[in-house]
Formats: C-alpha cells, structure tokens, sequence
C-alpha cells in the first residue's frame, strides 16, 4: 500500500512539473513541409496540367458533397474553409496506391477572428488517420493528379 502512494505522489510530481513547461510557440515558416516517412512517396510525375490535390468535401448540413482540384502552393474556398495545398505524392508504381497531401485548412467564419483547423498530411487510402474535425464539413484527399486548367468546386 505504501509503495502505491509513493508511486502516485511520484506521478502527480511528474504530472506537474510537466504541466509547468511552457510549449515552444508554433512555427510560422513558409518551408514546405517535411514529407512522411515513406520512401516510396514522390510528386506526380511530370505532364500537361498543373500538379494539383483531388479533394472531396462534404458539407453536412445540406449533404451536399463537391471533388475539386487545388494546386500545389495555391488555396481555394469550400463554404467558410480556406485550403491549401502545401504538396501532393503519390506511391512509387511499384507499390501500393497512395495519394498523400500536405494541407493546411483556416476557417473564416463571419464575424469571427479565423481559426487554424488543420496543417497535415491527409491519406487517401486512410482518411481517418489524420482528418479534419469540424462541425459542418468534412474534407478528404481523393487523389494527386496533373490537373488540366482550372476546375471549380463542382456538386455531386
């Protein structure tokens, strides 16, 4: 009995002194982000169009779902959602399919500061390992792809 309480008094001065340290603020570079550990992953190969992210939202009031393309380095709006795509890559041929892209999502809700939801990588064969926690959208990455012109968010 008396070593559980040494053990919990220990962890509760652990707790504590943790709580204490201050976090480093968050960077604000404008590097391109570091890519995940996956050798594999690379750019689009090159061709016609611009290297750009397939994404599907879903704005869950009116259940309504839009694919857009965004290219690499650039931002479009879905609904009150600024996205940006920092990077896209795709798996080697040899392996398995996968899309992966490097987002960064600000909401700008009217009438309110905007608000930093997201800045990772999102899967497209794991859309929950890393998704976007809002109350009226969802967001996933379908694809990276060589976009030919530009393409709107269309309904589906």
């Amino acid at each position: 009995m008396h070593g559980m309480i040494v053990l919990a008094v220990l962890a509760a001065g652990i707790g504590a002194a943790s709580a204490q340290t201050p976090l480093p603020p968050p960077q604000q570079s404008q590097q391109p982000p570091q890519r995940p550990g996956n050798s594999n992953l690379r750019p689009v190969p090159d061709g016609p169009g611009t290297r750009s992210a397939e994404l599907q939202g879903l704005d869950k009031v009116t259940a309504r779902t839009q694919r857009f393309y965004v290219p690499v380095g650039k931002s479009t709006r879905f609904g009150t959602l600024e996205i940006t795509v920092g990077d896209c890559l795709v798996n080697v041929p040899e392996a398995p399919p996968e899309s992966v892209a490097y987002l960064t999502i600000v909401d700008h809700k009217p009438g309110q500061a905007e608000e930093k939801l997201f800045a990772g990588w999102m899967f497209a064969s794991t859309p929950s390992l890393s998704a976007l926690d809002h109350g009226v959208y969802d967001l996933r990455v379908l694809s990276c792809t060589m976009a030919q012109g530009s393409s709107p968010p269309s309904s589906r």
